[in-house]
């Protein structure tokens, strides 16, 4: 999608703070932490939110969770909360599939 911010990052047309890359999916530090280790998981393909996840795309989600585990390992975090926000209300402000992974913090429950 032509005027998606994640897309123009996951492209390298907007530069980002990258952790990691590969085929299928891009991962780079949030530009406003909300914990001392806070990056983003996105699919390189426009997908919108998990709401837009089915048959034909469902298994990025499953590489997108492989690599998640493997940045952590590779970051030490034992501890790490990630979150999809689904929808305006429930905080989504990009409309392209994203996973936030927080850590380095006490995470409270229940969240917002």
């Amino acid at each position: 999608m032509s005027d998606c911010l994640f897309c123009k990052i996951a492209a390298g047309e907007i530069p980002s703070n990258k952790i990691y890359e590969d085929e299928l999916c891009y991962a780079f530090y949030d530009i406003d932490p909300q914990a001392p280790v806070h990056f983003l998981v996105i699919p390189k393909a426009h997908i919108q939110s998990v709401s837009a996840i089915d048959e034909g795309n469902c298994a990025v989600v499953g590489h997108i969770f492989q690599v998640i585990a493997k940045l952590t390992k590779e970051l030490g975090l034992e501890s790490y909360r990630v979150v999809s926000n689904i929808g305006e209300q429930a905080g989504q402000s990009v409309l392209h599939l994203h996973f936030h992974v927080l850590s380095g913090r006490d995470m409270t429950w229940p969240p917002g």
